[in-house]
């Protein structure tokens, strides 16, 4: 993973893509013109859906992703219950990341991994904590993205090529559960980030403690590879440090209602071309597109002192992530897999 080369194409990506980007657009655009962008704001998050098992046929993301988003409503709900203080959602956190973890890696999930289950539970628990929303309105609304989301995937069905392909039985396509050498270092990676984690979440803010934590197991990725994990960490801490700069610049337009749907869409669509070639060059979009909508759900949007902390809290995270990397299959006991 070079600073200085894209990977290869891996096959075209627009189609996913643009489910991405409609996943989180059309929520806000539409419930902004009813009157209710925050609830847009929350069920745009449910986009998260679409980003897993992109490489699969149609028929057999439409087989998968209903599990997906049950995992990912599930928790934003525990997120919801662990809200009352942050001492009970940072425990709840570092429960919601292993165990997370031990179902993504047991069960070959693929990327992006446990990443996004964790980022849901913490952001539900940080924006209900706040006061902004009520817990069941939060999970309502998330949960109604997730199957929007799932219901843009299945569009290309209308096509009779993509319905005449045979879908495998969904225990093949969630093969476990059984953890493999690498599996079981992986597991090991995201429960000591997600244990350190919120220990320096509590020197740092512990409001903030989910996204130190989400960084890291962003950086372990799906990959057990010692290098893997070192050039991840490079990559998220500079491309969050210039999508930063980014974000500073497009709060100059003072993003609202349909221009923000339009704004985040567009970023969505660029991150999903891009992150498979090139995963620095994807976080100069990505920061910017998850303070805006992180801004948007909280009412914080265009703070840069919200923009400093997440580049610290990303900068502490990825660190961590990239230091487990001197953890490495070859450190277990030999057994059989």
């Amino acid at each position: 993973m070079s600073l200085f080369a894209f990977a290869p194409s891996r096959g075209p990506r627009w189609q996913l893509a643009l489910q991405a980007a409609l996943g989180i657009s059309v929520p806000i655009a539409v419930m902004t013109l009813v009157g209710q962008p925050a609830l847009g704001y929350l069920a745009a998050s449910g986009a998260f859906t679409i980003l897993h098992y992109g490489a699969l046929p149609v028929v057999e993301r439409a087989r998968v992703l209903p599990v997906v988003a049950a995992t990912l409503i599930m928790s934003a709900a525990l997120g919801a219950l662990c809200s009352g203080t942050v001492w009970l959602a940072s425990a709840g956190l570092v429960i919601v990341a292993i165990a997370s973890a031990a179902l993504a890696f047991g069960f070959r999930l693929g990327p992006p991994g446990p990443l996004f289950f964790v980022l849901t539970f913490g952001l539900a628990a940080h924006v209900i904590g706040s006061g902004a929303i009520s817990g069941e309105l939060y999970v309502a609304a998330f949960a109604a993205g997730c199957v929007f989301s799932y219901l843009l995937t299945l569009t290309p069905l209308v096509l009779p090529r993509v319905r005449r392909k045979t879908a495998r039985p969904l225990l093949d396509l969630f093969p476990g559960p059984t953890l493999t050498a690498d599996g079981r270092m992986l597991l090991l990676r995201v429960a000591l980030v997600a244990v350190i984690g919120v220990l320096l979440g509590v020197v740092i803010d512990p409001t903030r403690t989910y996204w130190v934590v989400g960084s890291g197991i962003a950086v372990i990725g799906v990959a057990a590879a010692r290098r893997a994990a070192f050039e991840r960490g490079l990559h998220r801490m500079l491309g969050t440090v210039v999508g930063a700069g980014v974000y500073a610049l497009l709060v100059l337009l003072h993003p609202a209602g349909l221009l923000l749907a339009l704004l985040l869409g567009a970023l969505q669509f660029t991150i999903e071309i891009i992150v498979v070639r090139h995963y620095a060059l994807a976080l100069v979009f990505i920061t910017p597109m998850v303070l805006l909508l992180a801004g948007a759900a909280t009412g914080t949007i265009g703070s840069l002192d919200i923009a400093f902390e997440r580049v610290v809290d990303t900068l502490v995270g990825a660190a961590l992530g990239a230091a487990s990397g001197v953890l490495h299959p070859r450190a277990l006991p030999t057994g059989s897999d």
